[in-house]
C-alpha cells in the first residue's frame, strides 16, 4: 500500500484521480493491515508531511497516517517512540532542522492521535526535560508560540516540580528575548498573539503549581532591573502582569521597596521598565502595579528614584495618550505622576507644549470614549495649573482650548493634590489589603462596586429580594444564548449561589447599562431600572415572535400599549427563546406578568359631559409632592422640609458617590435637629397620583364634540394591578434659577402594607367633582389626604353623593424593598437598599372591600393596625441592608427612621408585593417539568457548573492570599465593621464602612485565573 500511494503522490495524474485513489487508500484502513505495513505507511505518511514537495503530498501525508493511526493506534504508538520523539527534536529529520516549525507541528499532531494512549504518558517524561532544553534555549516567539499550544493541549507534558520552576524562570527569561523586527500590521499582529498564547501558559502554570509563580516574578524583577547597557529586554514581558494575582501587590512592592539588597539604580531602571510596558496594547493591569510602585517608593521616602524617573518618563507617558488603545492606563499614571510631583513645576511643563494639540485631536477624532476622556484630561490640567499657576504665558492657549469643559472647584483639587502627594502615601500604603472572607453571616452576596455604580447594585439587589421574580428568572431554561435575560439568570444564581462576599457584576453591566449612561459616574437608578425593565420586556417580545407563524392581534385598546424602546441587542444576534415560563397562555412577557400594569386615564368635558377614556400599560408608579403640601404642616414649619436650602445648594458636583464639598457643610447642621415623625405618607403621594384634576386654563382640554377648548376633569385609575408594584418618588425638582435638580428631603412615612385602589373593568368613570362649587380650583391637588380640610372634604362628600356606583376594590401591598438615595442631587451621593424575601401569601390575605376616591389607600391608623397583624410574626432580622459590597441584618424600624436620623438619606424606589385577594386570582409560582415550584427552582446544570468552577477558584483565591499574607512583616487591621450598628452611622456613608467606590488598595479584585 505505502508503494502505490508513494507511486500515486509523484506521478502526473491529475489531482482529482490522485484523490479518488487516496480515498481508497484512506478506507482501506478500516480493514486488517499488518504491522510491516502500517510502520511502512506511518514512515511515508511522515515523510510526506515534513518534506512534501507541496501543500497536496502533506495533505494526503497527514490524511492517510490519521486516517491509519485512528484504526490502528498500537501500531502507531510502537512507531511514535522513544526514540523517534528524541531524535526528531535533538537531531531533526532529513533536511529540517530540530527547530524547524513543521517538526512541533508534526509532534503535535502525533500527540493528538494518542491523545487516549498509555503512549502519551510514557513519552510525558522525555517531553518534559526536551521542552526545558528547548526553553533554555532562547527560541524565537514563533517556536514558543507552538510549544505553548502542546503544552496546553498536554498539561503531563508540563516540567514538574523543581524542573517546573526553573521552567518557568527560563521561559520569562525567553520572554525577554521576544523581539519584534516586523513593522507590518499583519506582522505585528502575529507577534502579539504568539507572545499572548505564551502568557497564557505560565499563567496556567501558575494556577496549577502555585510554588512556580514566586520566582517567576523574582525573575521578571531581576530581568527588568538589570542595568547591563547591552541587553534591553522586550516589552513583551508586559503580557505576563495582567496575570499576576493583584492580591499580591502589597507583598510584593513592600518587599522590593524595603529590600537593602535593591540598589537605586536597578529599581530606578525596572521602574522605568514598568512605565515601557503601558505601550504594549493587551495588557491589564500595567498601570495599577506601576502606581502601587510609586506609592510604595514614596512610603519608604526614596523621592530621589522617583524624581529621576518622573522627569525621564513623563513626556513618554504623555505620548501614550495619543494612542486610543493604551491612553487610559497611561493617563491614570500620568495623573499620579504630575499630581504626587508637587514640589516643582519642572514635570508638568514638560508637556505643556503637547497639551493643546492633544486637546484638538481629542475632540475631532470622533471616537465615542474621547469625550469622557477629554472632562478627565481637562481635570488634571485645571488642578496643575492651580498648582502651579503664575505663568499666563504658558497657560493662556491651554486654557482657551479647554474654556467650554467644566472646571472642578478648589475644594475637588485640593482633595486630589493631598490624597497623591509623596508625603501622604505612607499611611496609605501600609493599610494593606482587605482579607478575602465569604459571606456575611446574613447569606447574602454583596455587589462590587465598579466605579459610582451603587445605582445599579441596588436595583439589582431589590429585583433578586423580589422572591416570585427571582424564581421565574432562575427557571428559565436559555441554556446557550447571550441575552440580558441571560445575564441576569447567571447573576442571580451567582448572588443565591457563590462562596464569596461579594461578587463583581461586571459582565451585567455591560450588557445592561444605557448606552447614554457615562461609565464611571453616578447614575439615577430609577432610570436604569425602568431601561433594564424595558430591555427584558423587548427582548422577549422580539424573541418570542420568532416562534410564531402568524401574528397574534393586539386588542383594540392596545393601540397606545407600547413600553419605551430599550436598545436591545440585535435581532440577528439573540438565539430562539425558550417558552415563557408560566406563561398562562395570554403572551405577556415575564415583565409585564411580574411588574405589569395597566392605567385608566379618563377626560370628562364639563360643558357637554363627553368621556374620552384609554389605557395605558405601566411597570412603575412616579408619585410627585404635591407643591402645597409643604404648607400644610402646621406650625412646626422649621422642621417642615429638608428642601428648604440656599438658592444653589445642591448642585451637580461632578457625580461622585462621595458627599459633595459645599454641599455636605450646609446638610451638616440639619442632621442634629430633633428626629421629626413623617407627615407625608406613600399611600398619600398615591391618593395624590390618582386624584381628580381639572383641566382649565392655559391646561384647558380639546373637546372634539365642543370642537373648542373646554374646562375638563381627568381622572386616572388603576384597572390592573401588577403583582409587584414598582413607586419611584419624584424627590428631583428643576430649579430654574441654578440649572439644577434639587433634592425634596421631605421624610416620607413607609408603611409595611398598604392598599391600592383598583378599578375593575366594567365600571364607569363618572364625575367627582363637575358639581362641586368650588369645581374652578382643584382642591385634590392641593391638600395631604392625611391632612383632610373642610374644603376638600366638602368636595369628598359631593362626589360620593353623586357617584355612590363608583365601587372600588382595595388591592393589598406588602412591602418587599426599598432603594434609599443619600446625597443632595441625582448626579452625585449614593445608593443602597433595604430588601426582604415576600411572596404572595405573606402579611395578611384580604378580602375585597368596596371603597370611594376618599377611602383609596390605607390610612395611618388603618396601616397601622394591619402591621401590627401582619408582621407580629416577622423576626426583627427578616430585613437586610445592601450597601454594595457590604450586607447587614436590619429591622424594618431602622428602614422607616432612616431619614429621621439622617435627613439626606431619603426613600426613592419602592417594591411593595401584591398580596392574595380572597376570590381573586393569584400569580402562581414558576413551572418546571410540570411541577409548580413554591420554593427556590433548582439550579441549572449550565449555571452550576459556573458557579462551582467559581467557588473552586474563590478557594484557591483564599488560599494564595493566606500564602501572601503569611510573607507580611506586619498588617494593619481592617476598618470596616462586619456587624456594624444603623445607628451609629449612615448606611449610605461611603467609604470601608458603607458602600462606597471601587478603587485604591482597599478593594479587593478577583484573581484573573
Amino acid at each position: 500500500m505505502d508503494k502505490i500511494l508513494e507511486a500515486l503522490v509523484s506521478s502526473s495524474h491529475p489531482l482529482t484521480v490522485k484523490r479518488a485513489i487516496v480515498k481508497k487508500v484512506m478506507e482501506a484502513a478500516e480493514k486488517e493491515v499488518t504491522e510491516e505495513q502500517c510502520q511502512a505507511l506511518y514512515h511515508l505518511t511522515t515523510r510526506l508531511i515534513l518534506q512534501g514537495e507541496d501543500a497536496f503530498q502533506r495533505q494526503v501525508g497527514l490524511q492517510v497516517q490519521e486516517a491509519y493511526a485512528r484504526y490502528h493506534r498500537d501500531e502507531f504508538a510502537r512507531f511514535f517512540s522513544k526514540e523517534f520523539v528524541l531524535g526528531l527534536l535533538q537531531q531533526g529529520y532529513g533536511s529540517l532542522d530540530c527547530r524547524d516549525p513543521a517538526i512541533l507541528d508534526f509532534l503535535h499532531s502525533s500527540l493528538r492521535l494518542l491523545i487516549s494512549c498509555p503512549a502519551v504518558l510514557e513519552l510525558a517524561p522525555l517531553l518534559q526535560t526536551e521542552v526545558l532544553r528547548i526553553i533554555c534555549e532562547r527560541p524565537e516567539p514563533a517556536t514558543c508560540a507552538k510549544l505553548a499550544t502542546i503544552l496546553t493541549d498536554f498539561p503531563q507534558c508540563v516540567p514538574r516540580e523543581k524542573a517546573g520552576v526553573l521552567f518557568c524562570q527560563q521561559l520569562v527569561r525567553t520572554f525577554a528575548y521576544f523581539n519584534c523586527p516586523a513593522t507590518e500590521e499583519q506582522e505585528l499582529r502575529e507577534y502579539v498573539t504568539q507572545v499572548t498564547r505564551v502568557s497564557v501558559l505560565l499563567q496556567g502554570i501558575w494556577k496549577a503549581e502555585p510554588a512556580t509563580l514566586l520566582p517567576s516574578l523574582q525573575e521578571v524583577f531581576a530581568i527588568i532591573s538589570s542595568t547591563d547597557p547591552s541587553f534591553e529586554p522586550s516589552i513583551a514581558l508586559a503580557s505576563l502582569v495582567q496575570h499576576i494575582p493583584l492580591q499580591m501587590i502589597t507583598v510584593l512592592i513592600k518587599s522590593l521597596t524595603t529590600d537593602q539588597n535593591v540598589k537605586d539604580a536597578s529599581m530606578t531602571q525596572a521602574l522605568c521598565r514598568m512605565i515601557d510596558w503601558l505601550s504594549w496594547p493587551l495588557a491589564n493591569h500595567v498601570d495599577t502595579w506601576v502606581i502601587a510602585l510609586l506609592k510604595g517608593l514614596a512610603a519608604v521616602q526614596k523621592f530621589t528614584i522617583l524624581i529621576d524617573v518622573t522627569l525621564l518618563k513623563i513626556e513618554q507617558v504623555f505620548n501614550r495618550l495619543w494612542y486610543p488603545i493604551v491612553r487610559q492606563g497611561a493617563l491614570v499614571v500620568l495623573s499620579h505622576m504630575l499630581l504626587s510631583f508637587q514640589h516643582s513645576p519642572e514635570a508638568f511643563h514638560l508637556v505643556v507644549p503637547q497639551i493643546v494639540p492633544l486637546v484638538k485631536s481629542l475632540k475631532n477624532d470622533g471616537l465615542p470614549n474621547s469625550k469622557t476622556f477629554l472632562l478627565q484630561f481637562a481635570e488634571l490640567v485645571h488642578c496643575m495649573m492651580y498648582q502651579y499657576s503664575g505663568f499666563p504665558d504658558l497657560y493662556d492657549s491651554i486654557l482657551e482650548s479647554i474654556k467650554e469643559l467644566p472646571k472642578p472647584n478648589e475644594e475637588k483639587i485640593k482633595f486630589f493634590l493631598n490624597q497623591s502627594a509623596w508625603t501622604s502615601q505612607s499611611n496609605s500604603f501600609a493599610s494593606g489589603l482587605l482579607k478575602i472572607t465569604g459571606k456575611s453571616e446574613t447569606g447574602k452576596t454583596g455587589l462590587v462596586n465598579l466605579g459610582n455604580t451603587c445605582y445599579m447594585n441596588s436595583i439589582i439587589q431589590i429585583l433578586f429580594m423580589a422572591t416570585d421574580f427571582r424564581r421565574h428568572v432562575m427557571s428559565l431554561h436559555l441554556n446557550g444564548s447571550n441575552t440580558l435575560m441571560k445575564k441576569l439568570q447567571l447573576l442571580f444564581a451567582f448572588l443565591a449561589h457563590t462562596q464569596r462576599a461579594a461578587y463583581s457584576p461586571r459582565s451585567f453591566l455591560e450588557g445592561s447599562r444605557p448606552p447614554w449612561f457615562t461609565a464611571g459616574s453616578q447614575q439615577d437608578c430609577s432610570e436604569y431600572l425602568r431601561f433594564l425593565l424595558d430591555r427584558l420586556h423587548e427582548e422577549e417580545k422580539t424573541l418570542s415572535a420568532f416562534q410564531v407563524t402568524s401574528p397574534k392581534p393586539e386588542p383594540a385598546t392596545t393601540s397606545a400599549e407600547t413600553l419605551n424602546n430599550a436598545a436591545s441587542q440585535p435581532v440577528a444576534d439573540m438565539p430562539l427563546h425558550p417558552e415563557p415560563v408560566a406563561a398562562k397562555g395570554d403572551g405577556r412577557t415575564l415583565v409585564e406578568r411580574m411588574f405589569g400594569g395597566r392605567l385608566s386615564t379618563a377626560i370628562r368635558c364639563l360643558q357637554c359631559h363627553s368621556l374620552s377614556e384609554k389605557e395605558e400599560p405601566f411597570t412603575d408608579l412616579s408619585l410627585a409632592f404635591c407643591p402645597s403640601m409643604s404648607k400644610c404642616h402646621g406650625p412646626n414649619d422649621e422642621h417642615k422640609s429638608s428642601s428648604s436650602v440656599g438658592p444653589c445648594q445642591g448642585a451637580v458636583n461632578g457625580g461622585s458617590e462621595s458627599s459633595e464639598g459645599s454641599v455636605k457643610e450646609g446638610a451638616g447642621t440639619r442632621m442634629e435637629r430633633p428626629v421629626v415623625e413623617p407627615t407625608l405618607s406613600v399611600p398619600d403621594l398615591v391618593d395624590y397620583f390618582l386624584a381628580p384634576e381639572i383641566l382649565e386654563n392655559e391646561n384647558c382640554y380639546f373637546c372634539e364634540r365642543c370642537a373648542s377648548l373646554q374646562r375638563a376633569e381627568k381622572v386616572m385609575q388603576v384597572v390592573a394591578a401588577p403583582e409587584y408594584l414598582i413607586l419611584t418618588l419624584l424627590r428631583f425638582s428643576y430649579d430654574a434659577t441654578c440649572h439644577v435638580r434639587r433634592k425634596i428631603l421631605d421624610n416620607v412615612g413607609i408603611p409595611l402594607h398598604m392598599s391600592l385602589p383598583l378599578r375593575q373593568h366594567g365600571i364607569s368613570v363618572t364625575s367627582s367633582s363637575s358639581d362641586s362649587p368650588e369645581s374652578g380650583e382643584n382642591l385634590a391637588k392641593k391638600l395631604k389626604p392625611s391632612q383632610k380640610e373642610d374644603g376638600m372634604t366638602e368636595n369628598r362628600t359631593n362626589s360620593e353623593s353623586n357617584d355612590s356606583d363608583s365601587e372600588m376594590l382595595s388591592v393589598p401591598y406588602v412591602l418587599s424593598s426599598v432603594v434609599v438615595h443619600s446625597g443632595m442631587s441625582s448626579e452625585s451621593g449614593h445608593y443602597y437598599s433595604y430588601g426582604r424575601n415576600v411572596s404572595n401569601t405573606d402579611g395578611y390575605v384580604a378580602h375585597p372591600s368596596s371603597k370611594s376616591l376618599e377611602s383609596s389607600s390605607l390610612s395611618e391608623s388603618s396601616t397601622a393596625s394591619q402591621e401590627e397583624m401582619g408582621c407580629a410574626d416577622h423576626k426583627s432580622t427578616d430585613w437586610f441592608l445592601f450597601n454594595d459590597s457590604r450586607v447587614t441584618f436590619t429591622n424594618s424600624e431602622s428602614l422607616r427612621n432612616v431619614t429621621g436620623r439622617f435627613p439626606k438619606d431619603t426613600a426613592y424606589v419602592l417594591i411593595y408585593r401584591k398580596q392574595e385577594v380572597s376570590g381573586q386570582p393569584s400569580n402562581p409560582g414558576p413551572v418546571v417539568n410540570g411541577s409548580r415550584l413554591s420554593g427556590e427552582p433548582p439550579l441549572q446544570k449550565e449555571l452550576m457548573d459556573a458557579i462551582t468552577k467559581d467557588n473552586k477558584l474563590f478557594l484557591q483565591e483564599q488560599e494564595l492570599n493566606a500564602r501572601a499574607r503569611a510573607l507580611q512583616a506586619t498588617s494593619a487591621s481592617c476598618s470596616f465593621r462586619p456587624n456594624g450598628s444603623d445607628d451609629n452611622e449612615p448606611p449610605g456613608s461611603c467609604g470601608p464602612s458603607g458602600g462606597g467606590g471601587g478603587g485604591g488598595f482597599n478593594t479587593i479584585s478577583r484573581l484573573v485565573f
